[in-house]
C-alpha cells in the first residue's frame, strides 16, 4: 500500500531516473502522462499524443512493470468517487493536498516550452483555465461560491491513504486548484529559464518546490525561490497580470471545438457565468490565505455545542500565544503547537476548545481555530463581538516575521471583509494600540506593537 504523500511519489520519480541515466524530465513527464492516461485532446492539442512521442520509447520496462505502472496509475489518475473519496491527489509536506495531474501537465508545458524555444500556451488552459470553466459551467444552477472546492482532511497526516471531501465535489477541487496553481508557477519557471540552463531532474523540481527546511535565520521572509507555502502570492501575480476572463473563454471554446460540439455564445449567458466564477475564484484562493483546517493539525472535538456568532463583527484582536514561545516554521511544528495549545485550553482551563479564531503560523500558513462562525474565548468581554487571531510565539521583545504579519494583515483580513466576517469599516486591537484598519497607514498595524499582553477570558 503506497503512501499518498509528496515525499513517496517524489521517490518513486527519482527510482525511475535512477534507473535510466540521461532521462530528461521531459521524456519523463510525457511517459507519466501516458501511464496516466491522460492524452484527452486538449492535451493533445498543446502537447502531442504520448504515445507517438520518440523521446519515451524505452520507458516501459521501467515505468510500465506491475510496481511502478499501479503506483503512477492511481497516484496520478484523478476521480472522485461516489462515497466523497479523492483520489490521484498527494499530501505535500507543508499540510496542504494537491492534485498531481494538473501540476505535472503545468511542469510538461513549461518543460516543452523550453526546449523548443516557444510560449508556453498551454500552461494556464491545462492547468486551471479548462477544469475551472467547464466547473462554472456546470454547476451554474448552484451559488457562485460552491462552483469551486471543496477541500477536504486525510484519515492519517503521518501515513495518509485517505482523503475525503468535507462536501460534494465540483469539477474544480481544492486539490485541483492547488495542482494547478502549484502547475502554472513551476510551468512558467521552466519555460523562462536562460537558453544556456538546462532544467533539473523532474524529481529535483518537485523536490525543491515542496521538500524545503525553514529556520528562524532562514524563514520564509529570506526565501527568494519558488515554494508552496507562497502558492497564493506567486500565483496572484502570474495572473492578474492576464484576462482570467478571455482566457477561460477561449479555453472552453477549444475544448468545443475540439470536440465537434457547438459553441455556446455569450448569449446564453455563459460570460457571466464565468465573470461570477472568477470572482469567486479571485477571493478564495487569491485574496484570501490557505487556512489550514482543525481535521488537519489534528483538533480534538468541542466539547460542548458551539456557540454561533452574529456576523459580520466590527473588531479583531491580535495576540500571541506567549506559549508556545517560539515561531513554528513546518506543518508538522505548527500542527504540535495547536494541539498543545487546545490541550492547555480544554484540559487546564477547562474551555471547551482553543481560544483563538485563528492562529498565524510562521509556515506560510493560517490554522483554523474556532473559526468564521463560533464565538471564541480570546479577548475578556469581547470574544462575541470580534475575532481573536494569534500568531505563534512570544513577541514581548521582537516583532513576527513579515510574511506572518502580511497573512494576517493583508489577506485575512481582506478576506473576512469581503466574505462577510467584518464590516468594511473595523478596529484592529491589540496591546495598548487601536488602530482603524480603513485608515491605517504604511506599517502602522504593527510598527509601534513592540511588547503585547495576552489576552485570554
Amino acid at each position: 500500500v503506497h503512501l499518498r504523500n509528496m515525499e513517496s511519489f517524489i521517490q518513486s520519480v527519482q527510482q525511475v531516473e535512477d534507473s535510466n541515466p540521461g532521462l530528461s524530465p521531459l521524456a519523463l513527464v510525457r511517459a507519466l502522462r501516458r501511464t496516466a492516461g491522460h492524452d484527452d485532446l486538449m492535451t493533445i492539442h498543446f502537447l502531442g499524443a504520448s504515445y507517438n512521442l520518440s523521446d519515451t520509447e524505452g520507458l516501459e520496462g521501467s515505468i510500465l512493470n506491475a510496481t511502478s505502472f499501479s503506483f503512477f496509475d492511481k497516484a496520478i489518475h484523478h476521480i472522485v468517487t461516489d462515497q466523497g473519496e479523492e483520489r490521484g491527489v498527494v499530501l505535500a509536506p507543508d499540510g496542504t493536498t494537491v492534485a498531481l495531474a494538473p501540476l505535472l501537465l503545468g511542469i510538461e508545458s513549461g518543460l516543452k516550452a523550453k526546449m523548443e524555444g516557444t510560449q508556453a500556451l498551454g500552461v494556464f488552459p491545462l492547468t486551471l483555465g479548462r477544469t475551472m470553466g467547464l466547473s462554472f459551467l456546470s454547476h451554474q444552477d448552484i451559488p457562485p461560491s460552491l462552483r469551486l472546492g471543496p477541500n477536504g482532511c486525510w484519515d492519517n497526516v503521518e501515513q495518509p491513504k485517505v482523503f475525503r471531501l468535507s462536501r460534494p465535489a465540483t469539477l474544480a477541487t481544492d486539490a485541483i486548484i492547488n495542482g494547478g496553481m502549484d502547475g502554472v508557477i513551476l510551468g512558467m519557471h521552466l519555460s523562462s529559464l536562460p537558453a544556456s540552463q538546462q532544467p533539473q531532474a523532474l524529481s529535483e523540481i518537485l523536490g525543491g518546490y515542496y521538500n524545503f527546511t525553514l529556520t528562524e535565520k532562514q524563514g520564509i521572509d529570506v526565501v527568494t525561490r519558488h515554494i508552496s507555502p507562497r502558492r497564493r502570492e506567486l500565483s496572484r501575480s502570474l495572473l492578474e497580470p492576464l484576462d482570467l476572463h478571455n482566457a477561460v473563454m477561449t479555453a472552453l471554446a477549444l475544448v468545443w471545438k475540439l470536440e465537434n460540439t457547438e459553441w455556446i455564445s455569450y448569449d446564453t449567458g455563459l460570460g457571466k457565468v464565468v465573470q461570477d466564477g472568477l470572482q469567486t475564484f479571485r477571493h478564495k484562493y487569491l485574496d484570501c490565505p490557505q487556512i489550514i483546517p482543525r481535521c488537519q493539525w489534528g483538533a480534538k472535538a468541542y466539547r460542548d455545542t458551539p456557540i454561533p456568532l452574529s456576523l459580520p463583527l466590527q473588531f479583531l484582536y491580535v495576540h500571541h500565544t506567549y506559549e508556545p514561545s517560539s515561531p513554528c516554521l513546518s506543518f508538522s511544528s505548527c500542527s504540535r503547537d495547536m494541539r498543545s495549545m487546545q490541550r492547555f485550553h480544554q484540559e487546564d482551563r477547562g474551555w471547551t476548545d482553543i481560544g483563538y479564531s485563528f492562529v498565524v503560523g510562521s509556515d506560510g500558513y493560517i490554522y483554523e481555530g474556532r473559526g468564521w462562525n463560533h464565538i471564541g474565548r480570546h479577548t475578556r468581554g469581547h470574544n462575541a463581538i470580534g475575532y481573536g487571531v494569534s500568531i505563534i510565539g512570544n513577541y514581548t521583545a521582537k516583532l513576527p516575521s513579515r510574511h506572518a504579519m502580511d497573512l494576517l494583515r493583508f489577506q485575512l483580513v481582506p478576506c473576512a471583509v469581503n466574505g462577510g466576517g467584518l464590516t468594511s469599516n473595523f478596529t484592529i486591537q491589540g496591546h495598548r494600540q487601536v488602530v482603524n484598519y480603513t485608515s491605517c497607514p504604511g506599517d502602522a498595524l504593527f510598527s509601534e506593537i513592540r511588547s503585547w499582553e495576552h489576552f485570554r477570558e
